[in-house]
């Protein structure tokens, strides 16, 4: 074992896992097969920041980051084969992307703050989509997003759309009304759908008053989870 591998070095091991000669597992794997592989390592960078933000111990975030390049590089190595594209064109797209999106620094675009970079990083964006069959409309998030995350991104594009956005005033009284109407559902029996349809409601209209607060849905829940836990395990002792 080398002491130290360079990208290029990477990619060949990645190409002879692949090979006839190489491991029966990778050999298997297809792009369909490795997603749940890509969320779970995305989250697992989270939580290695989240490590790092603490404790300031990057090991962590360096090991993580590390997974994620490899599933960059398997699937790159799928499509080699496939004979769709190469890790080569996945980093000139990129590259060109960033170079693209960011006139203001490669060009002579000026912006005066971060609200500037990222109008025009939007307006670039909704150029490029133009005459794509890939889903890229005005209020396409993925569908393979946190449910919480997506609610507020969707939330935030519709603001824009309608050039306005709900007050906390209002998000609150909403946010009373379909509490009302969920419990009314639940004391009168009502069917399971009716009460499901009342509880996303209310649960829409929750995120969207995060965002008004500015409070980020997902993460916050994160915490309130991660806290319980230690409460759970601090009474376990």
């Amino acid at each position: 074992m080398k002491t130290e591998y360079d990208f290029q070095e990477f990619c060949d091991i990645i190409e002879r896992l692949r090979s006839e000669n190489g491991c029966p597992w990778d050999r298997e794997q297809t792009h369909d097969s490795l997603k749940n592989c890509m969320i779970e390592e995305a989250y697992e960078v989270v939580d290695g920041i989240n490590q790092y933000t603490k404790s300031g111990d990057y090991d962590n975030l360096r090991e993580e980051l590390g997974d994620v390049l490899l599933q960059v590089v398997m699937h790159s190595q799928i499509a080699k084969e496939e004979g769709l594209f190469t890790v080569e064109e996945v980093i000139d797209e990129v590259a060109r992307k960033m170079v693209r999106r960011h006139p203001h620094v490669f060009g002579d675009a000026i912006v005066e703050d971060s609200e500037g970079v990222l109008t025009t990083w939007e307006e670039i964006k909704k150029e490029e989509k133009k005459g794509k069959t890939v889903e890229s409309g005005t209020l396409h998030v993925p569908i393979s997003f946190p449910a919480l995350l997506r609610a507020q991104k969707i939330v935030k594009k519709s603001n824009k759309i309608r050039n306005m956005a709900y007050t906390k005033e209002e998000l609150f009284s909403r946010l009373h009304i379909e509490a009302t109407k969920l419990q009314t559902l639940c004391q009168e029996g009502a069917l399971l759908e009716k009460q499901k349809k009342a509880y996303g409601d209310f649960l829409y209209t929750l995120s969207n008053l995060g965002l008004a607060l500015n409070i980020d849905a997902e993460s916050c829940l994160t915490e309130k989870i991660q806290d319980e836990i230690s409460k759970l395990e601090s009474n376990m002792h």
